[in-house]
Order: structure tokens, then sequence, then C-alpha cells
């Protein structure tokens, strides 16, 4: 029988990230979630196999995840975190839904995203415990799921055309009540 699979195409100049040097970044998806990788190395097709001695079906779609955002821009380590940390999702933004091919409109949002010398990016990442990777005609934002929503909330208001500080007054208000909501979750209910 034929193990089950799945096929993701990332951009062809990402294909040496995700193999890693000497093969090392594949070996490691590889080994970590007991799949196969599959690299077209022309195309950047990557087709994943769930190995036969694996014991989680769900690896198949965190490999697909990993691969996928290797192929939009984050590092191997950043990826990872996908794989270490269950709770982690992978949540793309693809600015030609919003911008259509206005390859001038794109570009633009991507410098307000990011800011100078990588400032605005680097606070989003800070308040909101993501990672975040700005590349081609996507953002993708790693991170829990609360915390990635609030990224994505960011990213959208920077795409909107809201100010810098009104996006980081968001991010501070943001970070208190997710702050204060985890306190809540770890005091002890009073005993009557």
């Amino acid at each position: 029988m034929a193990q089950p699979n799945t096929f993701v195409r990332i951009p062809k100049e990402r294909v040496g990230v995700l193999i890693g040097q000497g093969g090392e970044t594949k070996k490691a998806i590889e080994k970590m979630l007991s799949v196969e990788l599959q690299i077209e190395s022309d195309t950047g097709g990557v087709t994943i196999t769930l190995a036969e001695n694996a014991e989680d079906p769900s690896a198949l779609l965190r490999a697909k995840d990993v691969v996928t955002a290797i192929g939009r821009g984050f590092s191997p380590e950043h990826a990872f975190r996908l794989i270490h940390d269950e709770d982690a999702v992978l949540d793309i933004i693809d600015l030609r839904t919003i911008f259509g091919r206005s390859e001038s409109d794109i570009k633009r949002v991507k410098g307000r995203i990011i800011g100078m010398e990588g400032k605005t990016r680097r606070i989003i990442e800070e308040l909101t415990d993501t990672s975040i990777a700005v590349y081609g005609h996507t953002v993708g934002i790693i991170g829990n799921i609360e915390h990635a929503q609030v990224a994505r909330e960011a990213v959208q208001m920077l795409i909107q055309g809201s100010q810098h500080a009104t996006v980081y007054k968001f991010l501070h208000r943001k970070r208190r009540e997710l702050k204060k909501s985890m306190l809540e979750l770890w005091e002890k209910p009073e005993e009557s």
C-alpha cells in the first residue's frame, strides 16, 4: 500500500535553503517528522511522503508547513518552531490577493512592513513573540495562534495605510491583554 503523501512547490531559489549544507536541513526535517522529502531542484517541487514507521499522521501536514515556511523566506531555525512548539502555526498573507499584480504597491507595502532597517518587523516580532518573513509577494508569520493573529492584524493595519505609531500602540495594548489573560489562567481560584 502506498504511503500518504502531499506536494508543495517552493521558489527555486529557496531549494538550497530547504536542502541545507550537506543536506542537513532536509535530513533534520525527515528525522524529526518521520517523513521523506523528494525535492525537484529544477522546478522547486517537493513531494513529502509519510515514512512507514511514522506514528503520527499529522506529521505530514506539519512537514508541509515547515517546507512552505522555508519556501516563503523563513530560516530553517524559525521554521522548526512549527515542529518543536505544537501550538505554533504558519499564517501566510498573499499580497497579490490585495493588490493584484501591482508590483509597485506590493513593494511599497513590503517596505512599510519591514520598516527602516527592519525596525517595524522587529517590533511586531518582539511584541507578539512571532517570527515574520517578508518574501516575494507574501508575508509569513509563525507563532502560537493568538500571537500570530495579533501579528496578522498589525500587518493588515500597515497594509491598509495605518500610521506606524498607531500600529505600535495597538501592539502594546494587545500584548498587555495577552499577558493579563495568561496571568488569569495561572491565578489560583479562591477557595470558599
